[in-house]
């Protein structure tokens, strides 16, 4: 009579004992899935302080500013940038196209309305030592801009191949525990070309020499030079920089592009330990051409006219990037940065810059 009564017993003390067992379950995996939502925050803090320090600087490298490397790193490195002009200025007046192609006015034939300047950017670093960094940089251009003619003719001028190959070293002379400066100097090698051709309207399908905008390089071999600090806190870093570019002698088409100089001040703020806020102010300045290409004619358009090259600007730009610094993706930085120019004046007419953007990816090995 009581064998029922005791299966059913057993089956529902066996039941508990399941119920039990799946709610111990739950109860672990739970208390598990913060744990493991932070398993890749928390080996952060198995870092060191060195290592902690570059993961907080890693929105710099993202940004595509100076950086160095500990001994044996390597970092592969691809960064794309777009900046389109639109419209000239003199100075810091806006100069319309009828007043630059109006015979009583400033009399040129052609006058440039955009411009759309890409640049793919393709990098290797390797930390030789602790304080020693070399890298390589080679760039692929294209240029497109955009005319009108005296007629209201409208045509496009495309250029595009290898930019200048730049090779540099970076060595850190102070580190301290909130502060470090180091030393940038280096070449750029005259690989960009200087004979980039097109077809225009009045040439009757014969390519012509492109005027100096639409040209790769600079056709010299140029000295960089350049001081960069760099500064962090707990949930903050911040830089400078000055890098200047000389150029060395005169190209192959009797003329030199100006001296430049650039400066780039930034804050970075950490968010969520990967991601990092970046706020940069670019500053750059730089002269007119010494001499000038022979196939051009400066009469029929601004910008083949080397006294009308050189400018003063400063852009605010704001950008987000991602750092792996373990996991899974261990040692990928992703960013990207948007900007407007606040302040612009152009030997001119010149086109002036409207906006910029860039995307850049590292990966640190």
């Amino acid at each position: 009579m009581y064998e029922p009564a005791d299966s059913a017993s057993r089956i529902t003390a066996v039941q508990k004992v399941i119920t039990m067992k799946r709610l111990y379950s739950l109860i672990l995996i739970c208390s598990l899935q913060p744990s493991l939502a932070q398993a890749a925050d928390d080996a952060f803090l198995d870092l060191d302080f060195e290592a902690l320090v570059n993961v907080q600087l890693a929105s710099s490298i993202a940004m595509g500013l100076h950086h160095t490397h500990p001994r044996g790193e390597w970092m592969v490195g691809y960064r794309y940038m777009d900046m389109h002009m639109d419209g000239n200025l003199d100075g810091t007046d806006n100069v319309s196209t009828a007043e630059i192609l109006d015979p009583a006015g400033l009399n040129f034939m052609v006058a440039p309305k955009s411009m759309d300047m890409q640049m793919h950017m393709f990098s290797l670093m390797y930390g030789l030592t602790d304080n020693l960094t070399v890298m390589g940089m080679l760039p692929y251009k294209r240029n497109s801009m955009d005319h009108v003619t005296r007629s209201n003719i409208k045509f496009t001028t495309h250029s595009d191949g290898i930019g200048d190959v730049s090779l540099t070293g970076l060595y850190t002379f102070h580190r301290g525990s909130k502060h470090r400066f180091h030393l940038v100097a280096g070449l750029s090698l005259p690989t960009g070309s200087i004979d980039k051709k097109d077809d225009l309207p009045s040439s009757g399908g014969k390519d012509v020499q492109l005027p100096y905008p639409m040209q790769l390089g600079s056709g010299t071999t140029d000295l960089l030079a350049g001081l960069t600090y760099l500064g962090y806190g707990e949930d903050w870093t911040w830089g400078a920089t000055v890098d200047t570019t000389i150029r060395l002698g005169e190209n192959a088409n009797d003329y030199t592009l100006g001296n430049a100089v650039s400066t780039d001040l930034w804050a970075s703020r950490t968010l969520y330990t990967r991601f990092n806020l970046i706020f940069r102010l670019h500053g750059k300045k730089w002269g007119n051409i010494d001499g000038a290409d022979p196939a051009l004619n400066p009469a029929v358009v601004p910008t083949a006219d080397p006294n009308l090259r050189a400018g003063t600007r400063f852009d605010a730009t704001i950008g987000l990037s991602l750092y792996e610094g373990a996991g899974r993706f261990e040692g990928n930085r992703l960013a990207i940065e948007y900007g407007v120019p606040v302040y612009q004046s152009l030997d001119g007419p010149q086109l002036k810059m409207d906006r910029l953007f860039n995307v850049s990816w590292q990966y640190v090995f």
